[in-house]
């Protein structure tokens, strides 16, 4: 049997990342998959649902061509079986990448369903019930989607979740979709720019629950002008599968050709000998020492969205690589190589959040709502990207740069994009705050011209009066 200083259980965009960073730090790593490499993200989530949203984005773009002077003769419409094709082509990429890195990186992976055991003292992870030789355990399962309240479950069919979706053999004429946090809005921009009609249910009052309540407001009267009926604070009563798929809320009953279900997901923590290994878990998700990612069982780890929010790949990725550079410091492990930097712990204060439909919304850190619940005392600023040159020579004029900067210190609580090329904008806001940059050094740095990103700086200085261009 080999034998391998350790061993991850799921190969998403936590697993993978922490495989690789292992093998760096000179340990000898498999992991353990059942389905695609990649996870989710790579295969079912964020890169293959980003290829749809571009084909929406051109679509959307050569619609509205003749504002810039271009003329488009001829009808315009999407060709869906190769929208598809695309996007499944990409993930197919995304996980052959995945098995290349792995290669490069003398990682061994074992096919197969993984599963905690224990054996007399020891907890061990087999796979298809064969024990593998590792003393360290890093579990990265990942999530799915949850039902509603037991008012409703996936079939696949005429109730799907974001895997069918992605997939479907032929567009929909009509969808119904319940949740309006990031997969919700961004299928709802996807269908409705290929002419699906539309509906989006929200039990809480605003779209994007987690987002400041101003960007949430302006995003939602931008895709309401797209076509997409919106409604929030929705009471959903009953769902009847069958074609067409009824939805009851508030005593009206939506039609819609499928009904996408949208509003949240849940722990991988099932069949996985948690209980029987002694892995505490709460309310669906394994409980974990958030500075080593530690579980109750001293040599069983876990982190990604299998350890609870946010459900974020990019906040997976830095918590397996936080894990595995603590882990690398044991000195049972003669073998490794430790990190040639202190470990740095994920500064959950500071993770960006991004959602891809049209307009963009990218956030980092405290709302404004938040930042007044606790108390601090702050300044807000603004700057609209109608008033930005970048912006009116691209035609993208919706949405603004909006901060929260302390007011005794000057230091950034919080920044929300909407519009202009926020998601890459944000780096930008959220190295300011990892870096605990003041106003007078955002200030004085010098922004390209012209760019997006220049409304950033003319935020900041709004928040002091001292805003140029407003």
């Amino acid at each position: 049997m080999a034998q391998y200083d350790l061993v991850v259980l799921g190969s998403g965009p936590g697993g993978y990342v922490a495989a690789i960073r292992a093998a760096q730090l000179k340990l000898k790593v498999a992991v353990v998959e059942r389905a695609e490499l990649g996870g989710i993200c790579a295969n079912w989530g964020c890169i293959p649902t980003k290829a749809l949203l571009r084909s929406a984005e051109l679509l959307e773009l050569i619609k509205h061509a003749g504002e810039l002077g271009i003329k488009v003769e001829g009808s315009v419409k999407p060709d869906f079986d190769k929208t598809i094709a695309r996007s499944r082509a990409i993930a197919d990429r995304q996980a052959k990448g995945v098995e290349y890195l792995f290669k490069k990186n003398k990682i061994e992976t074992l096919r197969g369903t993984g599963k905690l055991v224990k054996q007399g003292a020891k907890v061990v992870l087999t796979v298809d019930g064969k024990p593998i030789d590792a003393p360290v355990i890093l579990l990265a399962t990942g999530a799915r989607p949850k039902p509603i309240g037991g008012l409703v479950e996936h079939d696949g069919q005429s109730v799907i979740s974001y895997r069918e979706a992605m997939s479907l053999q032929q567009q929909p004429k009509s969808m119904v979709i319940i949740g309006a946090g990031a997969i919700g809005i961004e299928f709802a921009y996807f269908y409705a720019a290929l002419g699906t009609k539309v509906t989006v249910l929200e039990a809480l009052p605003n779209i994007l629950p987690v987002e400041d309540e101003e960007v949430s407001g302006a995003l939602r009267k931008s895709l309401e002008k797209q076509g997409i009926e919106i409604v929030t604070g929705a009471k959903l009563e009953k769902v009847d599968k069958g074609r067409p798929v009824k939805v009851t809320v508030g005593g009206k009953v939506i039609e819609a050709d499928v009904c996408l279900l949208a509003a949240g997901v849940r722990g991988n923590v099932e069949g996985i000998g948690l209980e029987e290994c002694g892995v505490k878990t709460d309310r669906g998700f394994i409980v974990v020492d958030r500075k080593s990612y530690r579980t109750s069982v001293e040599n069983v780890y876990a982190f990604g969205d299998v350890i609870g929010p946010p459900m974020l790949a990019h906040k997976a990725s830095a918590e397996g690589i936080a894990c595995v550079e603590g882990i690398s410091l044991q000195p049972t492990l003669r073998s490794a190589q430790g990190p040639r930097h202190a470990v740095h712990a994920v500064d959950y204060a500071a993770i960006p959040g991004c959602i891809y439909c049209r307009p963009e919304v990218a956030s980092v850190g405290l709302t404004e709502k938040a930042a007044r619940e606790k108390g601090l005392k702050f300044k807000v600023g603004r700057f609209p990207f109608k008033a930005s040159g970048k912006a009116m020579a691209a035609s993208e004029t919706d949405g603004f740069v909006k901060v929260i900067v302390g007011e005794q210190h000057g230091e950034l609580l919080g920044a929300h994009v909407l519009g202009g090329a926020s998601t890459d904008m944000v780096a930008t806001l959220t190295l300011a705050m990892t870096a605990e940059l003041t106003s007078d050094e955002i200030l004085s740095t010098v922004f390209a011209h012209p760019t997006f990103a220049e409304a950033i700086k003319e935020a900041v200085a709004d928040a002091y009066g001292e805003a140029i261009d407003v």
